[in-house]
C-alpha cells in the first residue's frame, strides 16, 4: 500500500495520464509470461529519462520498491513487483533516437520493439540479430534485464553480444552512461556486468546496439525423426563436424502437432521430432554446409531431409516456431515454460529424462528448444483448476533443472531467474559466489529497492518452499 501523499505526488510529477492506480486497472501489470502474480501499488509511465529520475527519486524518498517493465513477455517472473511498490513502464519511451549504417549502430530507448529495429534498418540490408520468439512484442529494454537470446543466437550470440553502450537510472535517481559506440572501451565492463541484470542494479534508459549485414544466402532445412532422441544425436554430429549453423531448432512429437494444426507451417503430423536447421553465408560455403548436414541427420537417422525452395517456404516454417506458445494454449489452459541448458552431448539424454518425468507426473510435457546450444525448453501443461496440478507442474520444472545442474548445465540460458528460479541458485552456485553476487547487488542498490526478490534466494522463492512428491514413492524429488 502507498504511504499516505505518496500517489498524489507522482500524479503530480507525471500527469494524470501517465500513471495507473485504480486496482481493475493494476490486475493488468500482476503477471507476465510465467506463473506467478503480484499487483504492483502504482504504475507509472515515464516518456523521458528525467522521468525515470525524478520517479526513481521519488519511490526512494517513500521507501518503495521500484520494478521496471517492457512488454510483459518475460517468462520467469522478472517484471513481476514481488513487494508491490512502483512499477515503471516502459512502453511510451519507445523511440528509436539514431541509426548509423555507416557504423553499424543503433541507439533505442528501451521501450523500442525488438523486431522494430530489423524493420527499420533491413532496406539498407542490416538486421539486429538477437531474435526472441517474442521478438514482435517484446522489447529491448526487457532483452537487456533477461540478456535474452532466440533461434539465431547460436552462431550470433545473445543480447549482450549486441549491447556497446547503456544509459541508466541508479536507484539514487543519478543518470549514468557506460560503454559507447566503440567496442573494447577501457575501464570496467559495465555494459557486461549490466545486461542480464534483470533490473536489480540500475534502470536502462537508452541503449546503443549493433546491427549485422545480412548474408548472401540463407538455406533453410527440415529434418524428420521417428525419435527424439535420434535428433538429439543429430546435434551433436552436426556439431563434431565443425558446422555452426545460425539456428538448429527442435520440436518433439507433441509439439509438432499442435503446431501444426494451429499454424499449417508444413511439419509432419507422425513424426516423432524434427530439427528446424538455418544456414547463411557465402553461397557456395551453405550449399556445402547444407550437403554435410543431411548426411549427418540420415546418418544419425533421419528419415527425411528437405530444403525450403523459396522464401515462403522458409518462412511459413520459422512461422510455426515463433507461434509455438500460441499453438501450446489452443490445447491447454495454461502452461510453464521451462529454460534449462544441458551440454550437447547431453541433450538425448535429457529428453529421456523429461519424459520419465511427464510419465511420473501424469502431465503432458512437450519440447521445443534451441538445440544448437542445448538451451531446453520444456513446456509442461497443466490446468490449474484441478487441485494439485499446479504443484505438479512446478515440482516437474524443479526436478528438470535440478537434471540440468547435475548433467553439467544450468537453470537459464535465456528467460532469467526471476523469481521462479532463485530458489535453485543455491543449487547452482556455492555460497561464496552467491555472497559476491549479493555484494555486487548491494554495490549499486544499498537500499535493495531495485526489483526487490529476484535472482539471488531469498528464503521466500515459490522453489524454495517444497512440493508434496508427485506421486507416492515418487523418486523426481
Amino acid at each position: 500500500m502507498l504511504p499516505t501523499g505518496a500517489k498524489e505526488r507522482f500524479a503530480a510529477l507525471l500527469g494524470p495520464r501517465n500513471y495507473l492506480h485504480k486496482p481493475e486497472d493494476l490486475k493488468l501489470y500482476e503477471y507476465d509470461g510465467g506463473v506467478d502474480k503480484h499487483p504492483p501499488d502504482l504504475v507509472v509511465f515515464p516518456r523521458t529519462t528525467q522521468d525515470v529520475s525524478h520517479i526513481v527519486k521519488l519511490a526512494r524518498e517513500y521507501g518503495l520498491p521500484v520494478v521496471g517493465r517492457g512488454a510483459g513477455t518475460g517468462l520467469s517472473g522478472g517484471a513481476i513487483p514481488v513487494e508491490g511498490g512502483i512499477l515503471v513502464a516502459f512502453a511510451r519511451m519507445n523511440r528509436i533516437l539514431e541509426i548509423d549504417l555507416e557504423n553499424e549502430r543503433a541507439v533505442v530507448q528501451p521501450g523500442v520493439v525488438n523486431l522494430d529495429i530489423t524493420l527499420a534498418v533491413e532496406g539498407g540490408g542490416y538486421f539486429y540479430a538477437p531474435d526472441p520468439s517474442s521478438q514482435r512484442a517484446c522489447t529491448i529494454g526487457g532483452n537487456v534485464a533477461e540478456n535474452a537470446g532466440g533461434p539465431h543466437t547460436l552462431a550470433y550470440g545473445v543480447t549482450t553480444n549486441h549491447v556497446l553502450g547503456l544509459e541508466l537510472v541508479m536507484p539514487d535517481g543519478a543518470i549514468v552512461e557506460t560503454g559507447g559506440r566503440e567496442c573494447d572501451l577501457p575501464g570496467y565492463d559495465l555494459v557486461g556486468l549490466l545486461t542480464g541484470s534483470e533490473g536489480t542494479m540500475a534502470l536502462v534508459t537508452k541503449v546503443t546496439v549493433r546491427l549485422m549485414r545480412k548474408a548472401e544466402v540463407v538455406k533453410t532445412a527440415l529434418a524428420i525423426y521417428e525419435s527424439s532422441e535420434d535428433a538429439g544425436r543429430s546435434v551433436a554430429e552436426i556439431t563434431a563436424r565443425a558446422i555452426t549453423p545460425v539456428a538448429v531448432e527442435m520440436l518433439d512429437g507433441v509439439m509438432l502437432r499442435m503446431v501444426e494444426e494451429a499454424t499449417h507451417a508444413g511439419y509432419p503430423m507422425d513424426a516423432s521430432a524434427v530439427l528446424l536447421i538455418e544456414l547463411e553465408g557465402l553461397r557456395e560455403a551453405v550449399e556445402e554446409q547444407v550437403e554435410q548436414i543431411r548426411e549427418a541427420c540420415l546418418l544419425c537417422g533421419a528419415r527425411e531431409f528437405r530444403v525450403a525452395r523459396t522464401a515462403e517456404e522458409r518462412e511459413l516454417l520459422w512461422k510455426g516456431r515463433k507461434n509455438a506458445f500460441g499453438a501450446v494454449g489452443r490445447v491447454s489452459p495454461t502452461y510453464y515454460v521451462q529454460d534449462g541448458v544441458v551440454p550437447r552431448t547431453k541433450i538425448a539424454a535429457t529428453l529421456k529424462f523429461i519424459a520419465e518425468v511427464a510419465h511420473r507426473s501424469g502431465l503432458t510435457i512437450s519440447n521445443i528448444f534451441h538445440a544448437g546450444d542445448g538451451n531446453m525448453h520444456p513446456i509442461i501443461l497443466f490446468d490449474p483448476r484441478k487441485p494439485g496440478e499446479f504443484a505438479k507442474a512446478r515440482a516437474c520444472g524443479e526436478a528438470i533443472l535440478t537434471y540440468c545442474i547435475e548433467a553439467g548445465g544450468s537453470i537459464t540460458g535465456e528467460h532469467g531467474v526471476g523469481m521462479e528460479k532463485s530458489g535453485l541458485m543455491t543449487k547452482l552456485f556455492p555460497p561464496e559466489t552467491l555472497d559476491m553476487m549479493r555484494s555486487l547487488k548491494l554495490l549499486f542498490d544499498p537500499e535493495g529497492h531495485l526489483n526487490p526478490g529476484k535472482v539471488l534466494p531469498t528464503g521466500r522463492g515459490c522453489l524454495e518452499i517444497r512440493q508434496q512428491p508427485l506421486v507416492a514413492g515418487s523418486e523426481l524429488l
